[in-house]
């Protein structure tokens, strides 16, 4: 028995190989039925394959012994998360690129033809300009407000909390507790001329400057673009406190002593040591404020007014509205790759690569 078993384990060679051509030939195979690449029959005998290459992959850790098991665990692992990816990101991804290439006849043509059409991509880039920059714009203030608001009361947290600090940790994430459509629509009532803000902005005179800086209109706050930053600022304000909470969390108190004991200032010692231990969380809290923000539609739907328009507003138009699924398509890729640009110009700015 021993020696069938030693003679099985000969026949096993390197079983990495194994799980890792498995790996790719599921995630290819899944992303060919999923982005209709191959339909009917062709399907059928594409997921047999499959199939029959996930039992092999059973086979080879059971007739393989322990260093096969021990080789194939990673790739076992990583399975359920690729699975997820190729049917959920990338085939849809790549159906969405295949229609922003298609054309329409009509607005009545609900099966658009696969043309090469590039000037999808064209007209949402002219077309959509103004509220692309809204987007961007809005987006990037809010992170500015989220960061401004957020650091101090993540700080707070982590080094004043003691043993409040998980109540106030639950205060945080009270918000989340609510829809987040709920949460905007509530902002309405909050905002509105006859609301609490408009009214201590009169009682305190403070329209004259706040009309000045553009943040009301003709002292209204609702429809205004400062109505649409500030609902994106809340909602998305706990992305921005949390993570940087866990990034002060780790710092040792005793580098601050330590830096105090150097003759540093207060200041100084934020700005040498606590700071820069906490640039993890700020990235970390930037980006989960940035990208969404810049895909938002509600806050500016109701929020908003037709001059404070964003791009998600302008794509929901056109897939729902419009029906012009090819342009629809066309503008949610230029979104994407703008942002990845930016996410990949601003890593590089805040030089994440050095940071432990």
């Amino acid at each position: 028995m021993t020696g069938v078993t030693s003679h099985r384990q000969r026949t096993v060679r390197r079983p990495e190989l194994v799980g890792l051509g498995v790996l790719a030939t599921v995630g290819v195979g899944l992303i060919a039925i999923a982005a209709e690449w191959i339909t009917g029959v062709g399907a059928t005998v594409i997921a047999i394959f499959l199939l029959a290459a996930l039992v092999s992959v059973v086979w080879t850790a059971f007739v393989g012994g322990l260093d096969a098991r021990r080789a194939l665990a990673p790739y076992g692992l990583l399975k359920p998360g690729m699975l997820w990816l190729c049917l959920f990101f990338i085939a849809p991804l790549w159906s969405m690129l295949e229609m922003s290439l298609s054309s329409k006849k009509s607005r009545f043509d609900f099966l658009p033809s696969f043309t090469w059409e590039w000037g999808n991509f064209q007209k949402a880039l002219t077309d959509f300009a103004p509220q692309f920059g809204r987007s961007f714009g809005y987006a990037a203030a809010a992170t500015l407000l989220t960061l401004a608001i957020g650091y101090p009361i993540a700080y707070v947290i982590a080094f004043r909390g003691g043993r409040f600090r998980s109540l106030l940790l639950g205060l945080v994430a009270v918000p989340f507790f609510t829809s987040y459509l709920i949460r905007t629509i509530a902002w309405q009532s909050l905002l509105s001329d006859r609301g609490p803000i408009v009214g201590t902005i009169d009682k305190l005179g403070l329209n004259a400057p706040l009309e000045w800086l553009h943040i009301m209109n003709n002292g209204r706050l609702m429809n205004t673009p400062a109505a649409v930053i500030g609902g994106l600022t809340y909602n998305f304000l706990p992305f921005m406190i949390l993570p940087i909470y866990v990034s002060l969390e780790k710092v040792d108190v005793k580098l601050v002593d330590a830096a105090m004991d150097l003759y540093s200032t207060v200041s100084q010692a934020f700005r040498r040591v606590v700071f820069p231990m906490s640039l993890p969380g700020v990235f970390a809290g930037s980006l989960l404020v940035f990208i969404p923000a810049a895909g938002d539609f509600v806050n500016a739907q109701f929020l908003g007014s037709p001059e404070t328009t964003m791009i998600g507003n302008s794509i929901q138009n056109q897939f729902l509205v419009q029906l012009n699924y090819p342009l629809a398509s066309a503008m949610s890729l230029v979104l994407m790759a703008v942002i990845t640009a930016s996410v990949l110009v601003y890593a590089r700015f805040m030089g994440t690569e050095d940071i432990a």
